[in-house]
């Protein structure tokens, strides 16, 4: 017969515990032993030392070698009496100093281990920070080479590093910034297959990606190992923050942090996804989200980072096991969500979260995101959050190609097959003002995709006046009917749609004008005619 949810639940529950407490005390019988050496050989008295032990050398020499061999003991003896190395005191000593990290804090910084899944424009500030912290062991994921266009934001990386994988080159600036620590570098981007092998072997998790797919992956891998996670975003200029899963209680433990899913059930609309290459990023915005993640990781870390239930957590000064009666040390802050907007006053303001759903796919009793489905490809994140489809609008004879359109520019017009005139056109370019003042194709005039998109149809029958008819139709109703209108835009797709809404409002004169787009817009513009048009 078959388990319960929650049975099933306990039992994997207190597996976990046992093999996790089985781990530390191994980890401790390793310290035991490596102390209890230590010890044995600093108390041997070098006057002991017999005559065979320092290779049978004259007796002034033997003197000699052992008033040596005394004072190098002694050098050991104090050396081995301060818990950091004498330089560590020195480059942490700013933050040594605050009673908020101190020598346990910096202890555990030191034997820590954080994953930085994503090395852009919040992964970097946020592995420099943690690196500069004394954190022991970095990891980076990211499947990405450096490419100039990432340079404004992302701070690892370098002019003369353009082309190399973005983890290799984090790698070479973290290691110049603190060659104390250790960097693992992960050059692929995180799939389920090897999401769980990857988070295992970490304490502590910062999602700095870009995607709601890898944002859901990596909280459910989260949950399925008890590691507290860190996350962000930015576009433009705002950005948001939240710690999640943090205390990292098992499934269906109502005790636990919230998830990325308890906050986000379900995924946002494909089509609303802007990214930074459409939307665009400030680069110091992306760059305060990313100190934060730090920061907030640095704040997990010194508290003492909070083994699930409870159980095993291992105080640095006082080795002790934890019963589930007892209290945390350190208790965890209440989840929120911090949002930032650089062009707000003020530029901060915090939400309280809820805690963790009583449904959730993840984190509740009733959970339905397992090992075995993350690793078996059961659970298709991409599917999930949807895909956009490139934009197929208009049909084939509304759509014209840059290398045809460049002859219309430039020679005989394939529509008409006249030869072409300076007016012989109209073409509308609909990207927003900012972008279509950076650079445009001379003769294009600017009708934004926003004001088309938003532009009521005309009706029929009445007035301009009437319906509080735009401008810019106007204006367009007002050209020759065999006077083809070209539209254009960034990628080849706002370009369509802007294609529809025209023809919506009439600006075909019932067919009899052609109003059609430019394949591939002004990329494709740059990649097949003019190579020398701006590319940003």
């Amino acid at each position: 017969m078959a388990l319960s949810l929650p049975i099933e639940s306990t039992i994997k529950s207190l597996r976990y515990q046992i093999a996790s407490c089985e781990a530390q005390l191994q980890d401790l019988r390793h310290q035991l032993a490596d102390a209890e050496n230590r010890a044995h050989w600093h108390t041997i008295p070098f006057e002991s030392l017999s005559h065979d032990m320092i290779g049978g050398v004259p007796g002034d020499i033997q003197t000699e070698f052992l008033a040596v061999l005394s004072q190098n003991g002694e050098r050991r003896r104090y050396a081995k009496a301060w818990p950091l190395e004498k330089h560590e005191y020195k480059r942490y000593g700013r933050q040594l100093i605050m009673p908020e990290v101190g020598l346990q804090g910096q202890l555990r910084l030191k034997t820590s281990s954080v994953l930085v899944v994503g090395v852009g424009g919040l992964g970097c500030p946020a592995a420099a920070y943690l690196a500069g912290a004394g954190v022991g062991k970095i990891g980076l994921v990211d499947g990405d080479t450096v490419e100039e266009s990432n340079l404004h934001r992302q701070i690892l990386h370098s002019t003369g590093r353009v082309g190399m994988t973005k983890v290799e080159s984090a790698t070479v600036s973290l290691t110049q910034l603190n060659p104390t620590g250790e960097y693992l570098a992960y050059s692929s981007r995180l799939t389920p297959d090897t999401a769980i092998e990857i988070f295992q072997s970490y304490d502590l998790i910062l999602d700095c990606t870009d995607n709601p797919a890898s944002r859901y992956l990596i909280s459910d891998t989260c949950v399925l190992l008890g590691k507290p996670l860190v996350s962000a975003s930015a576009l433009r200029t705002e950005g948001q923050l939240m710690v999640l899963n943090s205390p990292p209680r098992p499934p269906g433990d109502i005790l636990g942090g919230p998830c990325y899913r308890c906050i986000f059930p379900k995924p946002p609309p494909a089509e609303s996804v802007v990214s930074c290459g459409d939307g665009g990023i400030l680069g110091p915005v992306v760059g305060v989200m990313g100190v934060l993640q730090a920061l907030e990781a640095i704040k997990i870390i010194t508290r003492g980072i909070q083994h699930p239930d409870l159980i095993c957590h291992i105080d640095i000064d006082k080795p002790r096991f934890q019963t589930n009666n007892e209290m945390p040390p350190n208790p965890p802050e209440p989840p929120s969500l911090l949002l930032f907007s650089a062009y707000s006053n003020p530029p901060f303001r915090s939400i309280r979260l809820r805690s963790r759903k009583s449904k959730c796919a993840s984190c509740s009793a009733q959970a339905i995101v397992t090992r075995e489905a993350l690793t078996s490809g059961s659970l298709d994140y991409v599917q999930f959050c949807g895909i956009v489809s490139p934009v197929e609008a208009l049909s084939v004879s509304e759509r014209i190609s840059v290398d045809n359109y460049a002859r219309i520019r430039t020679g005989t017009n394939p529509i008409t097959g006249t030869e072409a005139r300076s007016d012989s056109h109209t073409l509308i370019d609909v990207r927003e003002k900012v972008q279509f003042d950076l650079c445009n194709l001379e003769g294009s005039i600017n009708i934004p995709f926003s004001v088309v998109s938003r532009t009521s149809v005309f009706v029929k029958g009445n007035s301009a006046k009437d319906v509080g008819e735009e401008e810019w139709v106007t204006k367009m109703r007002g050209l020759p009917e065999k006077k083809p209108i070209f539209v254009i835009c960034r990628l080849g797709n706002d370009s369509q749609l802007a294609v529809g809404k025209m023809k919506e409002l009439g600006l075909d004169c019932g067919g009899r004008r052609w109003v059609g787009d430019v394949k591939g817009g002004l990329k494709a513009w740059r990649d097949y005619v003019d190579p020398e048009f701006p590319e940003y």
